[in-house]
């Protein structure tokens, strides 16, 4: 069943089956919020997130894209891309079961997006809605030439307490620490927080594990660990909490940077699950 409704000013589709409910806005093909039945949330929402028109949401899951972070050459354009403050199109929705849903949205090249980034392009975002939450980023380059890109499903998760949280699945991978800046860096057992956390693993082939939730990237091995912290989060005014929130992105960047030539597509997997 679908509905579309508002928040704010945007609006957005929300979705159930037999199994689970989802809100996806249009702008950003952003998913805010998923919920298996008799289950709590599996998504941060923070309560200061602003559903505004050119405005990123704080929480559930942002899509970054063409490029992570800063663009590499031009500070004024926006962080993190553009697809998650553009307007997608919903293509679809397909009941594949009672307990399974297919969404398709779909974002193209216009002029608004050549002034930002040169380049012809389709991106799609297939989302798998069960017990488990799948979505698979599919970029296709409808360019004559090839174009660089970089990109994350930035899932902000919902954690009891991140004091006592631990990311299983992460050792022995080397990592970039974004708040020392270093990059020779190797995990040691299991991840824990006791500061600001902004690291960039990579070799990740294991599924990682924090509390009851699961998270298994297909498509990159890299995986970018966020949490702001007591300081940071003091500076992020749209961000009402850090303590029952952890970011687990699968994400393209670094070493795992792609050159799409043209007619060449690529996806990006997450799958995010909660333990029975």
């Amino acid at each position: 069943m679908t509905h579309i409704k508002r928040q704010n000013r945007l609006d957005y589709l929300e979705i159930s089956n037999n199994t689970s409910t989802i809100k996806i806005t249009l702008q950003g093909a952003h998913i805010f919020d998923f919920k298996v039945k008799d289950k709590k949330p599996l998504l941060y929402l923070s309560k200061n997130a602003k559903f505004e028109k050119a405005f990123p949401i704080r929480g559930g899951v942002p899509i970054c894209w063409p490029w992570f972070g800063p663009h590499p050459t031009n500070k004024n354009l926006p962080n993190h891309g553009f697809a998650r403050i553009s307007l997608w199109e919903h293509i679809d929705t397909q009941e594949i079961t009672k307990d399974k849903t297919k969404i398709i949205l779909r974002l193209k090249s216009s002029q608004q997006t050549l002034a930002l980034w040169p380049y012809n392009f389709e991106l799609n975002l297939e989302v798998y809605m069960s017990d488990v939450l799948e979505l698979h980023l599919i970029t296709k380059n409808m360019d004559a030439k090839a174009f660089v890109l970089s990109q994350a499903l930035h899932t902000y998760l919902l954690i009891d307490d991140l004091h006592t949280a631990k990311i299983k699945g992460l050792q022995n991978c080397k990592y970039y620490n974004k708040v020392d800046d270093t990059y020779a860096n190797t995990q040691e057992g299991t991840l824990t927080f006791t500061q600001e956390v902004d690291r960039v693993y990579q070799g990740v082939e294991n599924t990682l594990e924090v509390e009851d939730i699961k998270v298994k990237t297909l498509g990159s091995k890299t995986v970018v660990v966020w949490n702001p912290a007591e300081e940071l989060i003091k500076k992020i005014p749209d961000l009402s909490s850090y303590e029952d929130m952890l970011c687990i992105e699968s994400a393209s960047t670094l070493k795992d940077t792609l050159t799409l030539q043209a007619g060449q597509s690529h996806t990006l997997k997450s799958i995010i699950s909660q333990k029975p």
